[in-house]
């Protein structure tokens, strides 16, 4: 570990030991954000705490928590309390994707998904909003996906998770104006953190979602400037980002029969 004065900033990323959520972490460090990395598996953050220690000059702080256990978000309140971390940016990453649909999938699964993203979101961002308010100015990074800004067909419990958080981000943005707490929401596109996840994307879209697919390293940059720049929803990617703008344009029953179009032709 770096040897350091403590009066860094410091940054919360729940989901932050893998995928997206490293690389905001990684994008964070480098702006020489101490971190504080929240994730289930205590051997991946301890990966990521030894490759962000060793590649930056920042203190590195993990808990290997679940964010399904609803005790689990005020164990984090307490722990940065306790420990009066000057906390300025909180980065609510934590998620889960998947293919399946509504339909094929059994209704604890439906409802597991429906939690985890987004009960953590909203549990982690009242736990640490005394901490944010201490420290302004602050930022919130909630992320979402471009799957949120219209119904998907086949991922219909996930798309209706993401564009919850869409909404949460932009009403709690000018809930908390007055206290100089910037909120913004990252909404990528195809982003190849597994090989099942390229392997579905190009099933479906074919040389399109190739071109669509935007790198993790990019997205955490992409996510931490923007979100510094107090904008409020971020898509990194020129295509991604011109597509989400005809999505929003077009009407959400033709987007929905897109959707569903694309979805047959890939079976």
């Amino acid at each position: 570990m770096h040897t350091m004065k403590n009066d860094m900033k410091y940054a919360l990323v729940s989901g932050g030991s893998k995928g997206i959520g490293f690389a905001i972490a990684s994008a964070l460090a480098k702006r020489k954000f101490n971190l504080i990395l929240v994730a289930r598996n205590a051997e991946d953050l301890n990966d990521a705490k030894i490759n962000l220690e060793n590649s930056h000059p920042v203190i590195v702080e993990t808990l290997p928590l679940d964010l399904n256990d609803k005790e689990a978000t005020e164990k984090i309140g307490n722990w940065c309390s306790e420990r009066n971390l000057p906390v300025s940016v909180l980065c609510n990453v934590t998620g889960i994707g998947g293919s399946a649909d509504y339909l094929s999938n059994s209704l604890d699964e439906s409802l597991y998904m429906l939690r985890l993203n987004m009960e953590p979101a909203i549990s982690v961002t009242h736990q640490l909003l005394p901490l944010l308010k201490k420290n302004q100015p602050a930022y919130i990074l909630n992320v979402s996906s471009m799957a949120g800004l219209a119904p998907i067909f086949i991922k219909n419990i996930y798309s209706a998770s993401k564009s919850f958080m869409i909404f949460f981000s932009y009403s709690l943005r000018y809930q908390l104006k007055a206290d100089r707490i910037s909120v913004s929401c990252l909404c990528p596109g195809p982003v190849f953190t597994r090989p099942a996840i390229e392997k579905e994307t190009l099933a479906k879209l074919g040389k399109f979602g190739k071109w669509m697919a935007v790198s993790p390293g990019k997205i955490g940059e992409t996510a931490i400037d923007q979100t510094f720049k107090k904008k409020m929803l971020i898509v990194p990617g020129t295509l991604p980002r011109a597509v989400s703008i005809l999505i929003r344009i077009l009407p959400r029953s033709f987007v929905c029969w897109l959707y569903y179009k694309l979805s047959a032709k890939s079976r």
